[in-house]
């Protein structure tokens, strides 16, 4: 299966994707930072307003890199029940992370859109965009969250997407490619740099 040059030539494959449908005043809502240079293309080609919903893993105790949920800036955190369970933890026992985790998608928030209000969301049509979907998790969030602004409609648009967690969300998804062994988001690109908070600024100028 071919790999994506990079995340403007995804942000190129899913704007094709979703070009031939109808869009009514599509708003393109980027996850922070990897998902902004693929959702910039995507906005350009639609002709589509950008900003973005910054949704922060909260990791397993000792292992941060492992998300066993995601939480935003002004929302309740989303845990996967199933990995609680396998390591016999509690929301409790995660509470200061997850405090931690919102207090800084708050900032994160701030600087991205500095003192730009946020773009309104009801009654349109939003795109929620990532450069890929792994567990899914900070996604979850993120949708969560739009979702409480009553978005007339609510997608979530990734390049590539592991299988079995498309199986698991009642968000419709539109992704490029769905690989059967899928490992890891940064396999699928042949350029996979860490993006930085100023590409971040840059593409929402």
């Amino acid at each position: 299966m071919k790999r994506f040059a990079n995340r403007q030539e995804a942000g190129r494959a899913l704007a094709a994707r979703l070009a031939d449908q109808p869009w009514q005043d599509p708003l393109i809502l980027a996850l922070p930072r990897g998902g902004v240079p693929v959702a910039r293309v995507v906005a350009d080609q639609l002709d589509a307003e950008l900003d973005v919903v910054v949704a922060r893993k909260i990791g397993a105790p000792g292992h941060p890199e492992y998300g066993v949920g995601a939480v935003t800036a002004d929302s309740e955190p989303v845990y996967d029940p199933a990995v609680l369970r396998a390591l016999n933890l509690t929301e409790e026992q995660l509470a200061q992370t997850c405090d931690r985790e919102r207090a800084e998608a708050a900032r994160r928030t701030s600087l991205y859109r500095k003192d730009r209000p946020p773009l309104q969301i009801e009654d349109r049509d939003v795109i929620v965009v990532d450069d890929g979907l792994a567990t899914g998790v900070t996604a979850r969030a993120a949708l969560q969250w739009v979702a409480r602004h009553e978005p007339h409609k609510l997608v979530l648009a990734v390049p590539v997407a592991a299988k079995q967690s498309l199986d698991t969300f009642r968000t419709p998804i539109i992704a490029v490619l769905v690989p059967r062994n899928f490992g890891a988001v940064s396999r699928w690109y042949e350029r996979f740099d860490q993006t930085t908070d100023d590409e971040v600024l840059k593409a929402l100028e």
